[in-house]
């Protein structure tokens, strides 16, 4: 660790980073994400936004990083970082921020982000909130956010406005609270953050063009790189892309009387529309759906044009996984549910009589035109 280094010295860390993952000269989907929410967060700290992009011969993807609102990117470009490994990145991100001293650092939460913002966490001697699904410095914000998506009585609460600790906001106990964190003795205050949660923000030619790119230099030896990869060899594994899909019809504890045909009738519904099937954790916990099936805090957070509910009650944790979606149809057989307060559309009735019904009427309507 640099000897002018202290992650206690508060005061002298500055400025908003987000470590920028690319795979093979592409940038990872939740990179642009945490670009975007880390926009907010820098305008509201008043500070620059800063990508960290590290690996070989990907200078062209600075520009990108700045249409989506990066002021500076750190470009660390060498043959020893064209493939990941744990200790040539982490080598280099911590030297990084010795030198620089960012107040905070951005992590997808992707098998990359998950390995390696602890292991700098832990040389930096800071702290780290994992899978986090809400960002906020700005406490009035943050309160909003409460009133909205928590049952506290805020009102009432006594709040530091001038705190501009990064509250970092993840589920707990399995996804049955939302606990808050926050790092207020060291930094740079250190998230990963959950694919899907953060909406992209809109690109824009003229900051692509003004983002500023720094070129420091790579300082690593062989002695840094205890993991040599010699061959990267790819299997093919057909997962539901839930994250990318504009139609969603995802099942819950409704088809616990014939399971099999409940997820049937969402398949041929789904395949109809053009879309894709999801789940509630109960079906997965169960073992009805395999785990990237899964919609909710403690699953994929997703954002379709359409999403169809069926036999679900709609618990907080699945709501908040899917509320954002542009129009909602639900389907239960209890015209109390929960699902139904969010729903545009709902349906009291039993799944395996209503859902048939839903197919032959679309299928009548398209062979109609």
């Amino acid at each position: 660790m640099a000897t002018n280094y202290n992650s206690a010295d508060i005061a002298a860390f500055k400025n908003v980073w987000v470590f920028c993952e690319q795979r093979q000269g592409k940038l990872m989907p939740t990179t642009l994400e945490l670009i975007s929410e880390g926009r907010k967060l820098a305008d509201e700290l008043k500070v620059e936004l800063c990508g960290l992009l590290l690996g070989s011969n990907v200078e062209s993807l600075a520009e990108e990083l700045g249409g989506y609102g990066a002021d500076r990117v750190y470009l660390y470009d060498a043959p020893a970082l064209e493939t990941y490994t744990t200790d040539a990145y982490s080598k280099v991100i911590c030297d990084a921020i010795e030198e620089f001293k960012p107040e905070v650092m951005l992590f997808g939460a992707s098998n990359i982000g998950r390995d390696l913002a602890p292991r700098c966490a832990a040389k930096l001697h800071t702290g780290l909130c994992a899978d986090c699904t809400h960002l906020d410095v700005d406490v009035e914000g943050y309160v909003n956010f409460l009133k909205e998506a928590s049952t506290l009585d805020v009102d009432s609460m006594e709040w530091d406005y001038a705190n501009r600790d990064l509250k970092m906001t993840r589920p707990a106990f399995g996804g049955h609270l939302m606990a808050t964190i926050i790092c207020p003795r060291f930094r740079p205050a250190m998230a990963t953050v959950r694919p899907g949660v953060m909406k992209k923000g809109a690109y824009s030619e003229a900051k692509a063009k003004a983002v500023i790119v720094d070129k420091p230099a790579v300082a690593l030896t062989a002695a840094d790189c205890k993991t040599v990869v010699l061959d990267v060899q790819k299997a093919a594994k057909k997962m539901v892309d839930l994250i990318g899909a504009e139609v969603i019809v995802s099942v819950g504890r409704g088809i616990a009387s014939d399971i099999e045909g409940g997820i049937k009738l969402a398949e041929e519904l789904a395949d109809l529309l053009g879309g894709v099937v999801g789940g509630s954790r109960v079906t997965i916990d169960s073992g009805w759906l395999s785990s990237d099936h899964q919609v909710g805090q403690t699953g994929k957070t997703v954002r379709p044009k359409l999403y169809i509910a069926l036999g679900i009650s709609g618990a907080i944790q699945h709501k908040a996984g899917m509320s954002d979606s542009e129009c909602i149809v639900t389907v239960n057989k209890n015209a109390a549910a929960p699902i139904f307060e969010i729903a545009d559309y709902g349906i009291v009735g039993d799944l395996f009589k209503v859902t048939p019904m839903l197919i032959d009427s679309i299928k009548e309507m398209r062979a109609a035109k």
